[in-house]
């Protein structure tokens, strides 16, 4: 499929982050294809095919919760507006929330962050089919010889940073295949991609913890920016449909358009999986910025598209002092298990700043939903 280049581009030098001038030309496509480099990333290229061993269990079947019985909710058009008005999913991001803010008024360098090091995790250990893996120093794996695993694409070493700051003995397995959602479209298109990785995870775990019955009970994917071509393509393949329990985008869905509305048949893995963590079979969780980018649709759209498409609105909010590196929250929507927070700003530092969300992504909604039971020792 013919793609669309994101003009989105970090330039990381020496601690700071500019945005690309606009200008390049955008390949005629239904395709989005975000292009900003992850902060610190690193090319990873697919490498070992494991041998297969037992497959992991499919995951549970909670009871659907009843709707939700919020308020109605409503399009963000403007801070304090009528309530009563109307909500166009396709609308792009409305001027108001257009507005940039600086290192200095946000306090740090949302695309070079402090690093902490690495907490309770042993250093990155490569010897996994693709990317890098960050196991615990100690457990993870418990008496059943069960294990949960996320698999994040692009910005892997900015992720590992608010990862170890609430993470504890989840494995972290981080992907980074270059620009633009192209390159993890492809690597992922081969059906049973993803089930040989997870294999290679489960031996690597299995020899690390000297347990030879190492294997996944949950299995989450988290990408950010252009990561969320090897999330749509893992969702197309039935065992990753059976098999993914979580799903968390941080500014990182895109689409092209159908006439006036957006191209629903690229967004179909994605709005079948909210539907299914709409009714609590599954988690859910997107975050977006206000970034219009040419061309194609903004995550604002297809954040809200899939809202619509579960038969909700957003609701206006105001932003939060407990928002990281300044971002601002205008919008939010629940139900069941899927969450979407939106948020104003259209730079690069807005951008970068969202994967800032992932640390309260995995504490307040996550690892609730992970909690291992209470005679499992890890």
């Amino acid at each position: 499929m013919k793609q669309i280049r994101f003009l989105l581009i970090l330039a990381l030098t020496s601690g700071s982050a500019t945005a690309a001038e606009p200008g390049a030309q955008a390949e005629p496509s239904a395709r989005a294809e975000p292009s900003a480099p992850p902060p610190e990333a690193s090319a990873e290229p697919s490498a070992k095919v494991p041998e297969p061993p037992k497959p992991i269990p499919k995951p549970p079947q909670p009871a659907r919760p009843a709707p939700s019985e919020a308020k109605p909710v409503v399009s963000p058009a403007k801070p304090g507006g009528d309530a009563k008005e109307g909500f166009d999913p396709s609308a792009k991001p409305p001027s108001w929330t257009q507005k940039q803010k600086s290192t200095a008024e946000r306090g740090m360098n949302p695309c070079n962050t402090k690093d902490p090091g690495f907490g309770d995790y042993d250093k990155w250990d490569r010897g996994v089919a693709m990317g890098q893996m960050l196991a615990p120093l100690r457990g993870g794996v418990n008496s059943h010889g069960e294990f949960d695993v996320i698999i994040h694409f692009h910005g892997h070493e900015a992720v590992r940073k608010e990862w170890v700051q609430v993470m504890h003995k989840t494995v972290l397995v981080g992907i980074d295949l270059g620009l633009g959602s192209g390159p993890y479209e492809t690597a992922f298109a081969p059906h049973g991609t993803i089930k040989s990785l997870i294999e290679s995870v489960e031996r690597a775990m299995a020899k690390r913890s000297g347990k030879p019955n190492a294997h996944v009970r949950r299995l989450g994917l988290s990408a950010w920016s252009a990561g969320y071509g090897a999330v749509q393509n893992i969702l197309s393949d039935p065992w990753g449909r059976d098999h993914v329990d979580t799903v968390v985008l941080l500014d990182g869905l895109h689409c092209g358009y159908q006439g006036r509305s957006l191209n629903s048949a690229q967004l179909k893995p994605f709005l079948e999986f909210s539907a299914r963590a709409a009714e609590g079979e599954r988690l859910m969780v997107v975050t977006h910025s206000s970034i219009i980018p040419p061309g194609y649709a903004s995550t604002t759209e297809t954040a809200n598209f899939l809202i619509s498409k579960v038969g909700g609105r957003p609701t206006r909010t105001q932003p939060r002092s407990s928002d990281p590196m300044g971002l601002e929250l205008i919008s939010r929507y629940s139900r069941g298990g899927f969450h979407v927070r939106g948020f104003s700003g259209n730079d690069t530092l807005d951008h970068c700043a969202q994967i800032g969300l992932f640390r309260d992504v995995l504490k307040v909604h996550v690892l609730p939903r992970w909690k291992s039971r209470r005679d499992a020792k890890r």
